[in-house]
């Protein structure tokens, strides 16, 4: 079935991917109107979401974020898809990076985590390892459908990168330290935890929640470097990026220093424009079960 999935869905992807720019973004357009307007997806998640999080905004503020959202995140999941047929070069003018030589003139030292938000289009963020020759390392979610996690897996390594799952990150890290290999690891850190496994609870965007601290913990225990990744869209179909020191030295930062610098960062950037951040996730569905220890 999983086989009979792919066969179906990939040639529909594949002519996608290949529409010239201009078609391709009213074909995003059309799909806006199906999501937001026909079927209205998680919509309600997104108006609960932008509500508890911007209290002081009116109805109207919240709407128009709503609508806008909507439709970067149509533009942004087609953009995944043209991912499959995008060059180097194509790829390098439609996402660039301001300051790669923060990230290259550290990584001469040490290897680096890399960590950003569900902003803007977090998909491409993997196409920075163009501009590096060591390697590049990008955590992710495993698809279940496992020809579409190859396929994936293959596009990827075509910007010179390579996927791991969380469940392969620490060992993979630890191994490359000690082999000297000096790598980046992309990481996206602002998914919600269980709770049951919410080892720190702090404020994000003004409410309590479980953050994940994965990265600060590798950072301190390996003393590994870690960077903010801050991406703009400029406009339809572009992207600017830029790198934000955390720590050059994980193992000299306090506890919760580097998860605190990251969500504060996130936060800035969500209120700059709250329109580009990934509002159909229950991010805070966990604020009213804020254990004792916390409160």
């Amino acid at each position: 079935m999983q086989f009979l999935v792919f066969i179906l869905t990939y040639p529909l992807l594949w002519i996608i991917s290949k529409l010239p720019y201009k078609v391709f973004y009213l074909f995003s357009d059309v799909v806006y109107v199906i999501i937001y307007r026909i079927f209205g997806y998680r919509k309600k998640v997104v108006r609960a979401n932008l509500t508890l999080v911007f209290p002081k905004k009116t109805e109207i503020e919240i709407k128009s974020i709503e609508k806008n959202f909507y439709k970067h995140m149509c533009d942004m999941f087609l953009e995944m898809v043209k991912t499959m047929n995008l060059s180097k070069e194509e790829v390098k003018k439609r996402y660039h990076v301001t300051n790669m030589d923060v990230l290259t003139n550290i990584l001469k030292d040490k290897s680096i985590i890399v960590v950003c938000a569900h902003y803007a289009n977090w998909e491409w963020n993997v196409s920075m390892n163009n501009y590096i020759n060591d390697k590049g390392y990008a955590v992710y979610q495993k698809i279940s459908n496992r020809y579409f996690d190859a396929w994936i897996t293959k596009t990827r390594a075509r910007w010179n990168t390579t996927l791991i799952t969380q469940a392969e990150t620490v060992k993979t890290v630890i191994s490359n330290t000690k082999k000297n290999i000096k790598s980046v690891y992309g990481m996206v850190s602002d998914q919600s935890p269980m709770v049951h496994k919410g080892q720190y609870w702090t404020e994000f965007m003004d409410i309590k929640v479980p953050i994940f601290n994965g990265a600060e913990a590798l950072a301190k225990k390996l003393d590994l470097a870690v960077i903010f990744l801050k991406v703009s869209k400029t406009k339809r179909g572009y992207y600017s990026a830029e790198f934000i020191p955390i720590t050059k030295n994980g193992k000299e930062t306090e506890k919760n220093e580097i998860t605190n610098q990251f969500l504060r960062l996130t936060e800035q950037q969500i209120k700059e424009k709250p329109e580009h951040y990934l509002w159909t996730h229950r991010r805070w569905k966990h604020r009213n079960r804020v254990p004792k220890e916390f409160l």
